[in-house]
């Protein structure tokens, strides 16, 4: 029995992601690369005292994120990006 927080992440081979991604529906993969992108920009706006413009901007990330995330749950429901989360 292992428990999964003694698990240390291995780099997989780029041959091998490859292969794993030309598994995976080519909308899925864009949504999941969309999801990321937003999921970055959500966290780069963060604070107490933004600005109206940044204000703006972080509402656009967040419904980006809400979209590909949209996609990603249909196929599958752990695949969902949040904005906090490492992934």
């Amino acid at each position: 029995m292992t428990a999964s927080h003694l698990l240390v992440p291995v780099p997989i081979p780029d041959r091998v992601a490859a292969l794993i991604g030309s598994c995976i529906p080519p909308h899925i993969l864009q949504a999941e690369f969309d999801a990321d992108c937003a999921a970055r920009e959500v966290r780069r706006f963060r604070g107490p005292r933004l600005g109206i413009e940044d204000q703006a901007d972080r509402e656009q990330a967040l419904s980006e994120l809400a979209q590909a995330n949209k996609v990603l749950a249909a196929h599958h429901p752990r695949l969902a990006v949040l904005p906090g989360g490492a992934w």
